[in-house]
């Protein structure tokens, strides 16, 4: 579950918004510049931190908004925002071609499956449930704000839209070690 402390900046400025958005996006620039210090001082590569570093980012931007314009109406928007950004960050670092989970597989990952085809589709549909996710999430959470409809429905797409995804990352990939083992073992058969 270690993809899950990718998200604690997030979870710290949700709640630390709660009193006041403008020390929320402090609590997640905070949080966000301690996780990149903390990755950098074991060794992590700047280039397997995308979500740690769009993420300080966001709450740059969002602080500088909040403190600049405390009644700015971007704080009446900020669930939505933040969800944009998350999935921006997602679809954005496949186009690249550096999906943001691939930092966190390596992480967990022997070095020489790093640069293989198959670890990079992985990542590639792991990234794209996440995105997926998040864009379920905003655009929910724009018709529901939009509409005035009743807090379950909000609260619906945020258990949705980042349950799927985490499901999909524990599983997806054993599944597809699964397949490469018996097509190993089947190959080893036939020799």
């Amino acid at each position: 579950m270690s993809y899950l402390r990718g998200f604690t900046p997030w979870i710290a400025a949700g709640v630390v918004s709660a009193f006041d958005w403008r020390w929320g996006a402090v609590a997640g620039f905070v949080v966000g510049v301690l996780l990149l210090v903390q990755d950098r001082s074991r060794g992590v590569a700047l280039d397997a931190m995308v979500l740690e570093i769009s993420t300080i980012i966001y709450f740059v931007i969002i602080g500088a908004i909040s403190f600049s314009s405390p009644d700015s109406s971007v704080q009446d928007h900020g669930d939505v925002l933040s969800f944009v950004w998350l999935a921006l960050t997602a679809w954005g670092s496949m186009a690249v071609k550096s999906p943001f989970t691939l930092g966190i597989a390596r992480r967990q990952t022997p070095e020489e499956y790093w640069n293989t085809p198959g670890f990079l589709a992985v990542n590639n549909r792991i990234t794209a449930a996440w995105g997926s996710g998040f864009t379920f999430i905003f655009v929910v959470l724009a018709i529901a704000n939009a509409t005035d409809a009743p807090a379950w429905v909000g609260i619906t797409a945020h258990v949705v839209g980042l349950v799927a995804p985490a499901m999909f990352t524990a599983i997806y990939p054993r599944r597809v070690q699964a397949r490469l083992e018996a097509l190993m073992a089947a190959n080893a058969a036939n020799a």
